[in-house]
């Protein structure tokens, strides 16, 4: 078969295996096991019934009724309240407003939700391919692996088939990457990065990193281009300007409800949910290195796979080997992607593994480290040790493994030919442990008992 008939039959069976995979576990997954599902949910509703906004108010966090839910793996009998569960209400509100057409068509069924979020979800896989083909062109195996991680990483997977506002966030942040990436950019209108920035505003205060990611992108083709300084201004400028146009009207909605300077909503959040977890106290009962290394290992484990509202880890599945297996994968893939980008190996690069350019891997570093620098920064405060915040770096997180393992294999197995298919092959592998986790780890471990 042609390299680019392979290409595009590997691309169907990653787009459809992530649709079959996503929409079993939309189906199966226990109700409202998928973390803070119900407000979520009840953010929906809410618009659905009421209108937009609702507003964050005291009792919408609730940590004993939470606490009996999760415990007793929300038991029928104890779901007569959960509509008063509504702490997400601070949340921007694109994501809901949209969501709320399919509750009104659905008469508010959960399923339909979720498989509204597999849709969004498909999208993010779509353009994570198209994103790294722009990066490395002459690399379709680079794209397809990267592609395959993002479907099957059964975290981001499981995260994908449940009601949350996370999947259209990533879809943004695909399109803020893509036109980044494109080679045709430089015809674009700049303004147009623009709307896609005010639209991250309106949907999830995570990817407002976009904020400061396109100003560097911008710098670096001026810097790259040489042309002069007030076009570097005149871009930002625009750029900015729509933005902010977007976003500051949801920024006024709140000041006008929660007072200035709460501009986000988050004083009165952070007020609402006072009795959470916090690392402070956590520190001064355990120490900072037990604190350190609770929070790196559960960060890692729960990145690739802790489910339920963080009460299902996979310490025991398939003997116990499966995160050793995740961290393999990951040491492969960070090793070879340093060893790739060794300026001393350019000049022994195989001819048909171009070096990435070196804005690319800025832009792709810069996303990575602002998105860990937000988890640093919530940490600091609440005790939340969820890997799945990191997800809105996920494509370049995927793109640099995938990319690091291909160089592995490229130095390795370069004698045969078909071996560059080796690479998408072995990220596609990763949907028969999804499926496995799914039935016989995921629904034993957290339907009601």
């Amino acid at each position: 078969m042609p390299a680019r008939s392979f290409e595009k039959t590997l691309f169907a069976i990653i787009l459809l295996g992530y649709l079959v995979t996503g929409a079993l576990y939309a189906i199966y997954t226990p109700p409202w096991q998928a973390p803070d599902e119900p407000a979520h949910f009840n953010y929906i509703r809410q618009i659905a019934e009421a209108g937009c906004c609702p507003r964050i108010e005291r009792g919408d966090w609730q940590s004993d009724y939470l606490s009996q839910l999760t415990t007793s793996r929300f038991a029928p009998e104890h779901l007569d309240r959960l509509d008063s569960i509504q702490y997400e209400d601070h949340h921007p509100p694109l994501y809901y407003l949209l969501a709320s057409v399919v509750f009104k068509l659905s008469a508010g069924d959960l399923i339909a939700l979720r498989l509204f979020s597999v849709v969004l979800g498909a999208a993010v896989v779509c353009l994570s391919y198209v994103i790294s083909r722009c990066i490395a062109p002459a690399q379709p195996q680079i794209a397809l692996g990267a592609m395959a991680l993002v479907a099957f990483t059964p975290q981001h997977l499981s995260m994908m088939a449940s009601v949350n506002n996370d999947a259209l966030a990533e879809v943004i942040v695909a399109l803020a990457l893509l036109w980044l990436f494109r080679r045709n950019s430089e015809d674009m209108p700049i303004w147009q990065l623009g709307l896609i920035v005010g639209a991250a505003l309106l949907t999830k205060i995570t990817i407002t990193f976009l904020g400061l990611i396109v100003p560097l992108a911008i710098w670096l083709k001026w810097r790259r281009g040489g042309g002069p300084a007030r076009e570097l201004l005149r871009s930002i400028a625009i750029f900015l300007s729509v933005a902010i146009l977007i976003g500051g009207l949801w920024w006024l909605r709140n000041i006008t409800v929660y007072g200035f300077p709460d501009f986000l909503g988050l004083a009165a959040h952070d007020a609402v949910v006072a009795d959470q977890p916090r690392s402070a106290d956590y520190i001064a009962q355990h120490g900072f290195a037990v604190y350190l290394s609770q929070l790196t290992g559960t960060t890692f484990k729960s990145f690739w796979g802790q489910f339920g509202w963080m009460a299902l880890p996979l310490d025991k599945v398939l003997g116990g080997w499966l995160y050793r297996g995740f961290a393999l994968l990951t040491l492969v893939g960070i090793t070879g992607a340093i060893l790739a980008a060794r300026p001393w190996s350019v000049g022994d690069r195989d001819a048909t593994r171009p070096p990435m350019s070196a804005d690319a891997i800025i832009v792709l570093l810069a996303a990575m480290l602002l998105v860990a620098l937000q988890f640093i920064y919530y940490n600091i405060e609440f005790q939340q040790w969820q890997g799945r915040y990191l997800f809105p770096a996920l494509i370049p997180i995927a793109f640099l493994l995938v990319y690091g393992i291909d160089h592995w294999r490229a130095r390795l197995l370069s004698r045969w030919e078909a071996l560059p298919w080796l690479t998408p092959l072995g990220m596609i592998s990763l949907v028969a442990l999804d499926i496995y986790l799914l039935f016989r780890v995921i629904v034993p471990g957290l339907s009601p008992t």
